[in-house]
């Protein structure tokens, strides 16, 4: 296949909102501002009702005013995020987000009176109140959902008070992380000369060990320099959480997670289980990674190592040819996420240009009031990064399938959210397996499979592991920094089954892992590893509808369900799956483990 026209590297923004330095940027702000204050002294107005349905043309005024806010809100706040990712070390845009985020209380100031007024009504007065008004009546779901989500909510004064301090608190400790590791700098030796590079610069995937585990020491020297702080980051996130954990009536500190993910804990119990019953497969196939590299065990630099086949290295793959991939892989599956993807690629809606400045790690975020999505990545010509962009097109797809609802009903929670992404990745990677055409190549795209299944059965089962431990300690005192690279060499060892080398774990991933650091959500961990293995189920059943369109239009009815539904209702009402099951996930697994046997047939 030849290469086509290039697809631009960088993102457009300028067609969204004005340049966060140019005056109608603070117009914007200001605006904002004053709809949310507006909006505020208008629910506390209709809190006070004692019979709700008699006004319900007025809740319905307001919660169309409420969503039109609340979409202007969340695409400025995407809209600052795209210029501090692609300028991590630009402070002016890092003040402007700390100003955006001072308005943060004005919208769960307003969510709060909301879901508390509903906590107070009848599930069959909320029935008669949303069939009073046709705009209530369509988003009925998110009314019932505001029910839930008001079991951890605070009363109404606390609750205010404590999202007005969470912007110095709460949220300011996910800010300062995002800052350290923006400025850190890794040194590395490259042709003789010691060159700085941003920790996305850095890249562990070398076919030469020594490279590999150079830039795993560099990186993690520099990542140590900085563990105290965040270490007070860390202890401080979870410390705040599980203090106001304590003033609710939940079991533990995985209730809110849940909530979030309306799902139930025995789904989440389940799937842990299985997946530790079922890692023998992984390990055996990271076993025979180690003998084709010559070692006799893994370090953890050594994951993501290239195969050494016959081959030779494999050739640079650049990213005009990796758009091309996607966008053709796409097209076998579904026209219509190939349009879409096609679209986003050459309108500029991705950010991948590998250069210094920028944040490490990768993003999708939408902007509900231009109905578009923007992609922040660092492309290095790389399989692993082909991966990441079609990860990031199935995030903005399913946005794009979503962009004409209700606003509060295209606000899907994370653990479907990574569904549609790994669905992307899933579509990509079979594509690239049918159309292997020798050995090596066959090789090359299971193990770049089989690595994804790793990070999603093994990696994130570490994360969650140490999370779970961490806030466990964390209720009786604050944790050292030593202390929380012991639960992390402990996580890391159950997790990968000890498939690992003793003198080859990373004890310091908790500094250099950015997700224990986001504030808006706690636990931004398992819902990889669910959406993973949904995907992989739902994929397979592909084979099982005679026109492969139909599959299409299902998968579609699926995203538009993570809007509206509660987890286990979008699955078992579009594909009939039921995730308190153990049966769903051994049949995902079951995939991943005739992966591993056709590997390990394809290496003897």
């Amino acid at each position: 296949m030849t290469e086509s026209t290039a697809y631009p590297l960088t993102w457009e923004l300028a067609s969204l909102y004005p340049h966060p330095e140019q005056p109608a940027f603070e117009d914007c702000l200001q605006q904002i501002k004053a709809s949310l204050e507006d909006l505020v002294a208008r629910v506390a107005e209709l809190a006070q009702s004692t019979n709700p349905k008699q006004h319900a043309s007025h809740w319905g005024d307001f919660l169309t005013d409420y969503q039109a806010a609340v979409a202007e809100l969340s695409g400025l706040f995407a809209f600052l995020e795209c210029y501090c990712a692609e300028d991590a070390h630009n402070k002016r845009f890092q003040t402007l987000m700390a100003r955006l985020a001072s308005i943060r209380p004005l919208r769960e100031n307003i969510e709060t009176q909301l879901q508390l007024t509903i906590r107070e009504i009848p599930d069959e007065v909320l029935q008669q109140f949303t069939a009073q008004d046709s705009r209530l009546k369509q988003i009925q779901f998110f009314l019932e959902d505001s029910k839930r989500n008001a079991t951890l909510r605070l009363p109404k004064d606390q609750e205010i008070l404590a999202s007005q301090l969470a912007v110095d608190g709460l949220h300011a400790w996910g800010r300062l992380y995002d800052r350290l590791s923006g400025d850190l700098k890794i040194q590395l030796m490259e042709k003789g000369e010691l060159v700085e590079r941003s920790p996305g610069q850095v890249q562990f995937d070398s076919p030469q060990r020594f490279v590999r585990q150079n830039n795993f020491y560099a990186a993690n020297k520099a990542w140590d320099s900085i563990a105290d702080s965040c270490a007070d980051a860390l202890n401080h996130l979870a410390g705040t959480r599980l203090t106001l954990y304590s003033h609710l009536p939940v079991t533990d500190h995985l209730d809110a997670p849940l909530v979030y993910n309306r799902m139930q804990r025995d789904t989440l119990n389940t799937m842990w289980s299985v997946i530790s019953q079922r890692k023998q497969k992984l390990v055996q196939f990271l076993e025979k990674k180690a003998e084709l590299l010559g070692l006799e065990k893994l370090c953890w630099y050594d994951l993501n190592a290239p195969l050494p086949l016959s081959g030779g290295e494999s050739p640079e793959l650049s990213y005009n040819r990796a758009c091309d991939l996607v966008v053709n892989s796409f097209e076998k599956f579904s026209p219509d996420l190939s349009q879409f993807a096609e679209r986003a690629l050459r309108e500029q809606w991705i950010e991948a240009e590998n250069r210094a400045g920028k944040r490490q790690g990768g993003f999708c975020t939408t902007f509900p009031v231009q109905k578009q999505s923007r992609i922040f990545m660092t492309y290095t010509d790389s399989a692993d990064s082909m991966s990441t962009l079609a990860h990031e097109l199935g995030h903005a797809y399913h946005s794009y399938v979503l962009k004409d609802a209700p606003f509060v009903l295209s606000d899907y929670p994370m653990n479907l959210a990574e569904t549609a992404s790994t669905f992307a990745e899933a579509v990509l990677g079979e594509q690239r397996l049918k159309a292997a055409q020798t050995r090596d190549e066959e090789l090359q795209i299971l193990d770049g499979m089989l690595g994804d299944s790793v990070a999603f059965m093994m990696n994130i089962h570490t994360r969650f592991l140490f999370e779970d431990r961490l806030h466990q300690e964390r209720a009786t005192g604050e944790l050292t920094p030593e202390r929380f690279s012991e639960l992390m060499l402990a996580a890391q060892k159950e997790a990968y089954a000890g498939a690992l080398d003793d003198t080859g774990w990373n004890p310091s991933f908790w500094i250099s892992k950015l997700h224990f650091y986001i504030s808006e959500l706690p636990f931004y961990n398992f819902p990889y590893t669910f959406g993973y293995l949904l995907s992989l189920g739902v994929y397979a059943l592909a084979d099982t509808f005679t026109d492969q369109s139909e599959f299409a239009d299902k998968y579609r009815e699926l995203l538009i369900a993570t809007g509206c539904q509660v987890t286990e209702d979008a699955v078992s009402n579009t594909f009939g799956y039921h995730l308190g099951e153990a049966e769903f996930w051994n049949k995902s697994i079951d995939i991943i483990d005739r992966r591993v046997e056709r590997f390990l047939e394809l290496a003897d």
